[in-house]
This record gives C-alpha cells, sequence and structure tokens, in this order.
C-alpha cells in the first residue's frame, strides 16, 4: 500500500510583489519548499515525493532543494503545466510503481504537520477519499448575479487546505473525465466529486496557511519563531 506524495511548486510569486517565486522565498533561513518538503520526508506513512515545478525551474528544484538538504524520498522532479490541475495530472502520469494512495499537497504550505497527514491519510484509507478543512470563521456573503446580497449559513462553510487524499486510481479517473469534458477545478477534490464519489472532511489547522502574500510570510514567520511544531 504505497503512498506517494505529490507536492505542487508553480507560483510565480506575482501578490509576493517578489521577482523570486514564493516557494524559494526564504522562511526562517529556509527556502519555504524545502520545509515543505522536510515535513512529508518525516512523516512515516509517506513513501515517496514527486515535487512538480516549471521546466525552467526543475533543475535548480533538483540541485538547491532536493540534494542541498539531502531529502531521501525525493523520487523525481516533474514538469508542471500551465494550470496546477495540469501539473497535478503530469505527477499522476509519472508515477511508474504501484501506489495505492497520493497525498496532493502546496508547495507553499510549509506549516502542515507530519499528525495531519497521517491523520488525512488513515480517513482516507477508510473512506477512499479525504480533505483538510477548517471551518469559516467569519461571516460569509455571495454576491449573486444582479448585485443582490446572500448569507450563506456559516456552519455549513469549511474552508479547503491542503493535503487532500486520495485512492491512486481513483484520482486518475476524476482527471481523466475532467480533461475529456475540458472541466477544470479549483483543487483535486472538485475533480472527485464530479465521479458522484463521496469525499470525507478532516478538521485542518488554521495555522497550515497558504503563503501567497507579504502577510502570509510575516504571520508564518511569527508561527516559526513561537516554536510551532512539525516544521
Amino acid at each position: 500500500m504505497k503512498t506517494i506524495a505529490l507536492i505542487t511548486a508553480g507560483g510565480k510569486g506575482q501578490r509576493m510583489q517578489s521577482s523570486t517565486a514564493k516557494q524559494f522565498l526564504l522562511l526562517g533561513g529556509k527556502p519555504i519548499l524545502a520545509r515543505t518538503i522536510a515535513v512529508f520526508e518525516a512523516c512515516p506513512v509517506v513513501d515517496e515525493i514527486f515535487v512538480i515545478a516549471p521546466q525552467d525551474e526543475m533543475a535548480m528544484v533538483q540541485t538547491d532543494i532536493v540534494e542541498k538538504y539531502q531529502y531521501k524520498k525525493v523520487l523525481k522532479v516533474v514538469r508542471g503545466g500551465r494550470r496546477r490541475q495540469q501539473s497535478v495530472w503530469n505527477g499522476l502520469r509519472a508515477i511508474k510503481s504501484d501506489c495505492s494512495w497520493v497525498v496532493v499537497h502546496d508547495g507553499v504550505r510549509p506549516l502542515i504537520t507530519t499528525q495531519l497527514i497521517e491523520a488525512g491519510i488513515r480517513e482516507a484509507r477508510q473512506t477512499g477519499a479525504a480533505i483538510v478543512a477548517v471551518p469559516a470563521r467569519d461571516t460569509v456573503k455571495r454576491l449573486a448575479p444582479g448585485g443582490k446580497l446572500q448569507t450563506l449559513p456559516r456552519e455549513e462553510i469549511w474552508l479547503a487546505q491542503t493535503p487532500q487524499i486520495f485512492e491512486f486510481s481513483l484520482l486518475c479517473r476524476a482527471h481523466q473525465k475532467a480533461n475529456q469534458e475540458k472541466f477544470t477545478g479549483t483543487d483535486e477534490a472538485s475533480l472527485v466529486e464530479r465521479l458522484g464519489q463521496a469525499i470525507s472532511l478532516i478538521p485542518g489547522d488554521y495555522g497550515n496557511i497558504k503563503i501567497t502574500t507579504p502577510e502570509d510570510l510575516t504571520i508564518a514567520e511569527t508561527l516559526i519563531t513561537k516554536g510551532r511544531k512539525g516544521l
């Protein structure tokens, strides 16, 4: 029952207001992507790691991240696509060995913990698919066509994070269907939902932030300074 993690690292950093792609910015003196990989490297239930990166950054990921920090579980650096969905599909197609479970994670979520990864994998092994999410804290509004404002029931709203974990063949079928129908989803779960597959939801961690803005980087630095575990 091999479990492979696909870590996407294709951001360009426009919202970060930096010429350096956000996954290579330093967080506590270490590249964000390196910190993310380190957690999966340390997770005992993850067997292999594939890092998915833009073609012009693949060599840098291999030398400056994988080799520099001596990550043993990183089997391959895979060429990414124009969009995240294509990148994950490239990662799935790159898996040549027997694989039962796939864990998809954002390369710029370095504050993930091994405990949360393990919890997600345990749940997915029971149900076939599981995602990590947190309850909405604020009142959620929907701006309907015509400018009409609607208040959504907050207790029903969850904000999806990663990791998202799926049975390997299930996620492959979901991507194949999306490709055939030219459907673009916002995450892997949105593709799997279209197969009629139930997806388990496990409570995530508000500290498991996706670093996309300078403010996010400041928050992450603060969390590390305060000794957040699992990094």
